[in-house]
């Protein structure tokens, strides 16, 4: 290996994601996380990615252009750079004979409900769609992706996840609180400041949940999550990445490889190199 290998060659690390699929579902984790078993992206995934891409170039623009048409104009550029970078999606999600121009315009629809939530030429957020990474002071990594990062000029900070399924129900609302926690604990580990405000707009729904964390709750947090990477190591070890029924499975890809329905998992490769917690733009975009 050379230096330069090592230097880009990053710790695996506990992503908001892959956190949330090993709670559902330690196979499941397994197939995403050390298998890397492909995953056919759905139309709505995919929306939702072209979506976010969107209103990341729309905050690069000055603010009195960030209006709806401007919105709409970069829907089409933007889903042309994603079929550049990945040419077999649209073959994949237009294979059945579907518009690319209906899909688009349901796109619009969704960037139209982002601005019956808030107007975006009243804002200068501080990041879109930021990396961030910490390390607990028990030795776990952690490390995500946050939509929009507010910062008001007296300190407060506001997280933003934009949304493009159905405001949530049960499980639903869960794993979305979970991701948001998750970022705010990474943020408050990074900056010594418990985010103000955590706020999930659900752009199809015209809703948005907002939710204020505290100190005491972050640090029950970092021990769930402790106790999570405990766990996936514990299996790292042995390859023992039992799966987890439930109605969550009439969702999952890789039920031809899942013991629970009679499938046989392929051989376990070891644990993986260099990073198990990569998020992918599909990850985000729920």
């Amino acid at each position: 290996m050379t230096v330069t290998e090592e230097v880009v060659r990053r710790r695996p690390a506990l992503s908001p994601s892959r956190a949330s699929d090993f709670k559902q579902c330690p196979l499941l984790y397994r197939f995403r996380a050390v298998d890397r078993l492909p995953e056919t992206p759905s139309k709505a995934q995919v929306r939702g990615t072209v979506v976010h891409a969107v209103l990341e170039q729309l905050y690069a623009l000055p603010a009195a252009e960030r209006v709806p048409q401007t919105a709409h104009k970069l829907l089409q550029p933007t889903w042309s750079k994603l079929t550049e970078d990945a040419p077999e999606l649209a073959g994949q999600l237009f294979a059945d004979g579907d518009s690319l121009e209906d899909w688009l315009a349901s796109a619009a629809e969704l960037l139209d409900g982002y601005f019956t939530l808030e107007d975006p030429r009243r804002l200068e957020p501080e990041a879109c769609e930021l990396l961030v990474e910490s390390e607990l002071p028990s030795g776990v990594l952690l490390r995500g992706y946050i939509d929009r990062l507010d910062v008001a000029p007296t300190g407060e900070i506001r997280v933003v996840d934009y949304k493009t399924g159905a405001a949530p129900r049960e499980i639903g609302e869960a794993k979305a609180l979970f991701q948001m926690k998750f970022y705010a604990l990474v943020l408050w580990r990074l900056r010594g400041v418990v985010p103000k405000q955590l706020r999930l707009m659900y752009l199809s729904d015209r809703q948005s949940l907002a939710y204020a964390p505290d100190e005491a709750e972050l640090k029950r947090f970092e021990r769930t999550l402790e106790a999570i990477w405990q766990a996936v190591m514990r299996s790292a070890k042995t390859g023992d990445f039992r799966p987890n029924k439930s109605r969550l499975c009439d969702y999952c890809d890789h039920k031809a490889f899942c013991p629970a329905f009679g499938g046989t998992p392929p051989e376990y490769p070891g644990w993986p190199e260099p990073d198990s917690g990569t998020e992918t733009v599909i990850d985000r975009a729920d």
